[in-house]
């Protein structure tokens, strides 16, 4: 009894802060549906590590370490890159990239959307170090695996907060990006129509895709080869025929799994003395101004172009560069349809979103180029 008081005393009001924000992403999974594979055990796992003296992280008693099993997984499965790597297999074989090899101009929207990284970068290197700038900057690449190989490259000693922000905006795209959307675009705009014309691709033109994309990016960026490596074998399964019962896998019981661990080993950063800090609200702000500027240089970036095209594009589509996928392409979509029933998106912004997958990638291998 007098060891269970003694636990008590040691509860801080930190800690329980710790468990509302734990309770908030656990809502926001259940309640919203929001990335719940995601939120839901990053919520639960930030509970978990907040109780005091928690064994599910390593303690010191006596001198001696207790080892615990978030702790013990985090250096098994993040702090080597091992799990978002092997998330990215699982994402590849997700990915059909036939509508961006149907109009391979596509690409350029996916190039300019990640223009919130780069602006984010110099905002933030006014109030942090180059590294933990650069770190902070890639939450606007959309996608958590990549942020987390950066941070961990880089050595920031932000990890925790970054890992939260880039899976918190993942899910909370669909509340951030319409506003900015509707804020830079007309009706008249977003009325545009842009018939899809669908091209047969052939079979080897999708089997030599991933392998080229990883040999192009690797000669300009070498820091990247395992991000953009891992992310097109996936792809390789999927497409080569031969492997189907790999890629099933790969898509359904790989991914769920790895999601599940990285989910709540993340929490294992999300300690209250590590994460309570002025620099993680800050953090959280720099990341959400990232995921505008992202939205917004794609959607500008098509207003652009229309300037001196005949046929117009659909500047929303240019939204759905940023690396959120397939949740991107799915709001652009569904914006579309509310402008006009008739008006049918998603060929077009799927086919941005997964260049915007490639291009976060490539822009998180640029960034370790330039400062490893």
């Amino acid at each position: 009894m007098e060891i269970l008081y003694e636990n008590l005393l040691d509860l801080t009001w930190q800690q329980m802060v710790m468990w509302a924000i734990g309770g908030l992403l656990i809502y926001l999974a259940i309640a919203k549906d929001m990335e719940p594979t995601l939120l839901l055990p990053i919520g639960f796992g930030a509970i978990m590590v907040n109780l005091p003296n928690s064994g599910a992280v390593t303690q010191i008693v006596d001198g001696v370490a207790e080892h615990g099993a978030l702790s013990v997984l985090f250096e098994a499965g993040i702090s080597n890159e091992l799990f978002p790597l092997i998330l990215f297999i699982g994402i590849g074989a997700m990915i059909d990239f036939g509508p961006l090899l149907t109009n391979p101009k596509l690409m350029i929207f996916g190039a300019a959307a990640q223009f919130g990284i780069f602006f984010t970068l110099c905002l933030a290197s006014v109030f942090f170090d180059i590294n933990d700038a650069a770190s902070i900057a890639i939450i606007g690449a959309a996608d958590g695996p990549t942020s987390i190989v950066v941070a961990l490259k880089l050595g920031s000693q932000y990890l925790g907060a970054i890992m939260v922000a880039a899976y918190s905006y993942m899910a909370l795209v669909p509340i951030i990006q319409p506003p900015i959307i509707k804020l830079l675009t007309t009706k008249k705009e977003r009325m545009i129509r842009m018939p899809y014309q669908p091209k047969e691709v052939k079979k080897i033109t999708k089997i030599l895709f991933p392998i080229i994309i990883t040999v192009i990016t690797g000669l300009i960026a070498p820091a990247s080869v395992s991000l953009i490596g891992f992310l097109m074998f996936g792809n390789l399964i999927r497409e080569c025929g031969v492997l189907n019962s790999l890629s099933e896998t790969a898509q359904k019981v790989l991914a769920n799994l790895i999601t599940i661990f990285l989910g709540i080993t993340i929490a294992s950063q999300m300690q209250a003395e590590n994460f309570l800090r002025k620099e993680t609200l800050l953090i959280l702000g720099l990341g959400l101004v990232a995921f505008i500027f992202d939205t917004a240089g794609g959607v500008l970036f098509a207003k652009l172009l229309n300037l001196f095209l005949k046929t117009k594009i659909n500047p929303m589509i240019g939204a759905a560069g940023i690396s959120a996928f397939p949740m991107s392409g799915r709001i652009v979509h569904k914006m579309g349809l509310q402008e006009d029933p008739q008006n049918f998106l998603l060929m077009h912004s799927i086919g941005v979103n997964v260049s915007g997958q490639i291009a976060s990638v490539i822009a998180g291998g640029l960034i370790l180029k330039f400062f490893m």
